[in-house]
């Protein structure tokens, strides 16, 4: 807790102006990512059908699971540890540790960006995509700890558990699924 206090202090010795924190932080809500990821699941499965590709469905659904896994795997951590919040709006309350609104923002923005991935031909395209899905995600973890919702490290746990869960679809979609069904080349990500 000393060294959280210590990073939080720094977070907020540096502190965004509140609109933009809170900006950041809506970034995690379930209203503003659950979108993003459906478009581009609704997008990825549109173009797998119309070029024929067969189970065009798996990929939306293998990043529907890991969405699907979020609250699964934060709810019960959330609960089983109890943490308690950092002061501000929530100070008093506990299950802060990991953020499910960084967990929620890291999954559903790398799923949009792998779904996404294999229809982006261009290097520079696949790279930008992968960009725009990395500055979003690490703008939230900021805007969460300076509106005091979280602990510095209630984000870095919600981003090693993501950055399990979306190895795991990585390895599920270009692993087993793209490159053996759908012959796509090595390389990609």
């Amino acid at each position: 807790m000393r060294l959280d206090a210590r990073l939080d202090q720094v977070l907020l010795d540096r502190a965004l102006p509140a609109p933009l924190a809170e900006l950041l932080a809506d970034l995690g809500n379930m209203t503003v990512a659950l979108p993003v990821l459906l478009a581009a699941a609704v997008c990825a499965g549109w173009r797998g059908r119309a070029t024929g590709l067969p189970r065009w469905w798996l990929p939306p659904l293998a990043a529907a699971v890991a969405m699907a896994a979020v609250p699964a795997c934060v709810g019960p951590l959330q609960a089983a540890l109890a943490r308690p919040a950092p002061p501000g709006p929530l100070a008093g309350a506990t299950g802060f540790y990991p953020s499910g609104h960084a967990a929620t923002a890291a999954v559903a923005y790398g799923a949009a960006a792998l779904l996404l991935l294999p229809y982006a031909a261009a290097p520079l395209s696949r790279r930008l995509l992968l960009t725009a899905a990395l500055v979003l995600v690490l703008a939230n973890g900021p805007g969460l700890v300076v509106r005091g919702y979280h602990w510095p490290v209630d984000v870095l746990g919600s981003w090693a558990l993501s950055a399990a869960l979306l190895v795991l679809l990585r390895g599920f979609l270009y692993g087993l699924l793209y490159r053996r069904v759908y012959g796509l080349r090595r390389g990609l990500l």
